[in-house]
């Protein structure tokens, strides 16, 4: 029988920003081996047909688990997410966690209205809406969907410092407007305090980062623990722009240096 501390968690995303769901996990359940691939090639996912989309996450997903022992899959993109959640668990027989733009928590914070922030794709999707619905309690929800500020974080993380003018633009519908926004795409949370200082001092930022970490922690029936110091492997679907410089921060989050995986696509 597997040891609970050998569990692996298999975190996927179109680029980087799944990342920032790694952190949260790797914060709350430390002891876990960890697995992050990026399925760069087609990036960003919010440009692709629904079909191709489905397949291509599901190749990436399965070339995985075929060279890796994986307990859980978490699906760290919301445009992905509100998609293949469904066909992903249907096949596999561990479990799947997606991640949902936090429209309930952000809602109950709110006194004014609520900002959402996501892609385009996200903003359109009829399950954005949904949740809209059923979860704003008669607060107003302004939707804002950028695909630059996804390009932002991609950015950051390979030592390009984020353009605080250009951001503050990006942001100028919702500033003024709202009194709590909520990051719906994880590339945002890693530019967190970029977009805090766009939209001001008093507007707070939700994301779902905790909320994920506690349902695998649930899911695998884990307490938290301790690291056992070792690197994590990361997978791109095809060689990174400035690999250097993104292999450089990857390092001081704990993963070796990034390995191409052949994706074998339909």
């Amino acid at each position: 029988m597997q040891e609970p501390n050998n569990k692996t968690v298999l975190i996927f995303d179109s680029g980087v920003g799944g990342l920032s769901v790694y952190k949260e996990i790797h914060a709350l359940l430390p002891q876990l081996n960890y697995i992050y691939i990026f399925d760069n090639q087609a990036y960003p996912y919010g440009e692709l047909e629904q079909n191709t989309l489905i397949k291509r996450v599901d190749a990436c997903v399965q070339s995985c688990l075929n060279n890796y022992s994986v307990d859980i899959v978490v699906i760290a993109c919301n445009t992905a997410s509100t998609i293949v959640l469904p066909t992903l668990r249907a096949k596999l027989n561990i479990p799947v966690v997606g991640v949902v733009p936090a429209i309930k928590p952000a809602s109950s914070l709110a006194n004014k209205a609520v900002g959402l922030i996501a892609t385009p794709a996200t903003v359109t999707r009829q399950y954005t809406q949904d949740l809209i619905r059923d979860f704003s309690n008669n607060k107003n929800v302004e939707m804002l969907g950028s695909t630059r500020l996804v390009d932002m974080a991609e950015e950051k993380l390979r030592g390009i410092p984020v353009n605080l003018d250009e951001l503050r633009n990006l942001l100028a519908p919702l500033i003024g407007k709202i009194d709590v926004a909520v990051l719906g795409c994880t590339h945002f949370p890693l530019i967190k305090q970029e977009i805090a200082l766009a939209l001001g001092g008093d507007v707070t930022l939700v994301d779902s980062g905790k909320a994920i970490a506690r349902r695998v922690k649930e899911l695998l029936k884990l307490e938290a623990g301790r690291s056992r110091g070792e690197r994590y492997t990361i997978l791109s679907s095809a060689l990174p722009w400035q690999e250097s410089a993104l292999n450089e921060h990857l390092e001081s989050l704990g993963f070796n240096p990034i390995q191409t995986l052949e994706i074998p696509l339909f």
